[in-house]
């Protein structure tokens, strides 16, 4: 095998100098001497690289030190000094951010392709069973498998409609729970709510039944508080900067005790979703033709063909993202949405009076008068914009070197797009900080990423799968608890000193839970849930 470039020609320059030999220079002084020159004439004739502009890197830390407790406002502050596309070095790590609608774009669509992959956190590889997700699997056959598996089989509009008596049946359970708590005088806990909701449809859609319910106990001994602190931390994990990721000698240190962590979660989900498949084997094993009755029969139908290649552990890796990501990102934004209109009562009665108006006061909102109220579409939107979800979305990673706004990206560089900045882009947004669903009166501006001044579920191929439902479960539980509820703040509480701050993690849930009184607003009778829902 002939030598690289590079050695044949540090071996030539060796030569050279020995030509020209110095009295008493040892062997060693001449490999110094040819490693020198070849390092030097690399950096006269290499290829000139033009990065985006960024901060000064530090020795060892790069940038590390400018993130902050919420490294989405970090970043933000840092695009107003150098741009909507900008280079920073976390650790050894190049990284570029993109923080307009129009970088958005260059990110998500035009490049696309080339920024598909993802790069290797420890997140992704102690969490998710060595990024066997779909999240966190770099780009190639077993990510586009994951995506067809999740697209034609598990989020399709066929589907999803087939499973719409779930959605209302779990938003009637979570109605009754807030009514029981308002007959006896209670403030209601928004974020067990909404939380529990979401938790009991995904479960139901993926996993037959409601494996997590207050009121009928758990068969696999984990409680609904249970559920939701390890979800909540499996989100705060997956998105934490972890020193580890990006100062890679430094990994095996564990500093900040994020991977023991993330180790010790992985155990534990790894307990119940053992128990959950064998449960469905257990189901299926010598039945005939069996018809799936839920996405986990669905996946593991898929199991069964050798060709496909999908093993025990991808099928729990799968069903986690689906569950974590089904289940967090619907109760945040419930929750968040709730919040924005206690502190505008004007905008929380005019959605009332739609509701009044489109819907009327005999019955619940069902998914069929969505399209309908239109302000109700504005409210969820104006929440998505102002309260992203995924603030960074998941990081991308370049596959290759390319070019973007007259700037190089090296290939292995990781790409952040602060969706949290975008939401607040004056160029796009007139009084960005303010909550205004009003803006969006005869805008075409939707969620699902065609327009890249609003990216809730991302863009592009490594968008949220999940979109629909998503945004079917956050709609249609927001505007019943408006619509069956008059809603204000504890006694003493004013909506100017409403806690609005959040915490960061691949989701971002607010710091301090919303709690608020709530008083029926409909006819006595719609609230006999027992008998007029399964």
């Amino acid at each position: 095998m002939q030598d690289p470039p590079l050695l044949q020609f540090s071996v030539f320059l060796m030569d050279l100098l020995s030509v020209f030999a110095i009295p008493d220079l040892p062997m060693l002084g001449y490999l110094v001497l040819a490693v020198v020159s070849v390092y030097f004439i690399y950096r006269r004739f290499r290829p000139s690289v033009k990065l985006p502009p960024g901060p000064h890197a530090w020795p060892i830390i790069g940038n590390l030190n400018l993130m902050g407790k919420l490294p989405h406002r970090s970043l933000d502050r840092l695009s107003k000094t150098y741009g909507p596309l900008m280079y920073i070095r976390l650790g050894s790590i190049p990284c570029v951010v993109g923080s307009s609608p129009e970088m958005a774009r260059e990110f998500l669509k035009t490049h696309d392709l080339t920024f598909s992959s993802r790069p290797r956190l420890a997140a992704g590889k102690y969490t998710v069973y060595n990024y066997s997700d779909m999240t966190w699997s770099p780009y190639g056959e077993h990510w586009r498998l994951a995506r067809k598996i999740c697209l034609m089989e598990l989020f399709s509009a066929k589907r999803l409609e087939s499973f719409e008596y779930i959605r209302v049946e779990e938003v009637a359970r979570m109605l009754g729970s807030v009514f029981e708590t308002c007959q006896q005088g209670l403030p209601v806990e928004i974020r067990e709510e909404t939380f529990s909701v979401s938790n009991n449809i995904i479960s139901r859609m993926v996993l037959g039944r409601r494996y997590f319910d207050k009121e009928e106990g758990n068969k696999n001994k984990i409680r609904l508080e249970e559920l939701k602190e390890m979800f909540e931390e499996l989100f705060v994990l997956n998105g934490v900067f972890n020193i580890g990721d990006f100062i890679p000698w430094l990994g095996w240190l564990d500093l900040q005790g994020y991977v023991g962590r993330m180790k010790k979660l992985s155990e534990r989900l790894d307990v119940f979703l053992e128990e959950v498949v064998e449960e469905h084997d257990r189901r299926r094993k010598g039945v005939e033709n069996y018809v799936a009755k839920d996405m986990m029969d669905v996946l593991l139908k898929q199991a069964d063909d050798p060709q496909l290649n999908l093993s025990r552990i991808k099928v729990k890796a799968f069903t986690l993202d689906i569950i974590a990501g089904g289940t967090e990102t619907s109760a945040t934004l419930v929750e968040w949405g709730l919040s924005e209109l206690l502190k505008k009562p004007e905008m929380l009665e005019r959605a009332t009076k739609e509701l009044d108006r489109v819907v009327g006061r005999e019955r619940w909102v069902e998914e069929k008068d969505m399209g309908g109220l239109e302000y109700v579409q504005w409210i969820v939107k104006e929440t998505m914009r102002l309260h992203p979800v995924a603030p960074l979305l998941v990081p991308h990673l370049s596959t290759q070197r390319c070019r973007i706004a007259g700037y190089d990206i090296p290939a292995n560089t990781r790409v952040f797009v602060n969706v949290w900045s975008i939401g607040r882009d004056d160029q796009s947004w007139e009084n960005p900080n303010e909550f205004r669903p009003e803006r969006f009166k005869g805008s075409t501006v939707d969620v699902m990423g065609r327009d890249f001044e609003l990216l809730p579920f991302g863009s592009g191929r490594r968008m949220c799968p999940g979109n629909s439902l998503g945004l079917k479960v956050v709609q249609i539980a927001l505007a019943n608890l408006i619509h069956g509820f008059q809603w204000k703040l504890p006694d003493g509480q004013s909506p100017k000193d409403l806690d609005m701050g959040g915490i960061f993690g691949l989701s971002t849930s607010k710091t301090c839970p919303l709690v608020a009184m709530a008083r029926p607003r409909l006819p006595s009778h719609l609230y006999n849930f027992n008998s007029s829902h399964g």
